[in-house]
């Protein structure tokens, strides 16, 4: 064990050992916890210490998963509601880029880290939860299969008023997913910044242009 490792334990030891008088408090554990995980990571390029910051949404969801007790009603309806409001449209009112540019961000697991850039242009690593082409084999089950995502609801055209509910709802869950679901793990790429608005366009035509792959 490394000397900053074993650095990084003593606040946790510390915890612990007093239990040998009274039981730690859960704000006592949760503390320890937080200093534990600032003393072991280092900032390091873009892969700063911000990241191990928890917003609301995050610390509420990891609570309840935690005890094992879902939200309550308020709390859910508080986390979509603000989530909702961080949904940015297209400036340019275009929801649909090009599949074939939205498959390479689809496959891309590529940003984020120390070893990257500011101006990295990140993928989105959506196979890594989910199945999206037949002709990828390789995929993740995390989240639900996104074969055929376009054809099972209806979209003949992105762009008719039919298929407009469901371009918007698509839309808006990749920019935050918790505006539809408050502790869904799927990550923000928009909200985020993971993902630009050109790139959500092409991850968009990937799942509903029946040109895509997808929806064949």
């Amino acid at each position: 064990m490394t000397k900053i490792f074993s650095l990084a334990l003593l606040p946790v030891a510390a915890v612990l050992l007093s239990g040998c008088t009274s039981a730690p408090s859960p704000a006592d554990v949760n503390k320890a916890t937080a200093d534990m995980l600032k003393g072991s990571f280092q900032a390091r390029g873009i892969a700063t210490l911000d990241r191990l910051n928890q917003d609301q949404a995050n610390a509420e969801c990891a609570a309840a998963d935690a005890t094992g007790k879902p939200l309550d009603a308020k709390m859910t309806q508080a986390i979509e509601e603000a989530s909702m409001k961080t949904v940015k449209w297209p400036s340019d009112g275009k929801f649909i880029g090009d599949w074939k540019e939205g498959e390479k961000i689809a496959q891309s697991g590529r940003g984020l880290t120390w070893t990257d850039t500011a101006t990295t242009e990140n993928g989105g690593n959506c196979y890594n939860c989910h199945q999206i082409s037949k002709e990828e084999i390789s995929f993740g089950t995390l989240g639900p299969s996104l074969y055929n995502y376009g054809k099972l609801r209806g979209v003949s055209d992105p762009s008719s008023a039919g298929g407009k509910a469901i371009v918007e709802y698509t839309w808006g869950k990749l920019w935050n997913a918790r505006a539809y679901n408050a502790c869904s793990q799927m990550p923000r790429v928009g909200h985020m910044g993971i993902l630009n608005q050109k790139q959500i366009q092409d991850v968009m035509a990937l799942l509903l242009d029946p040109a895509s792959p997808v929806n064949k």
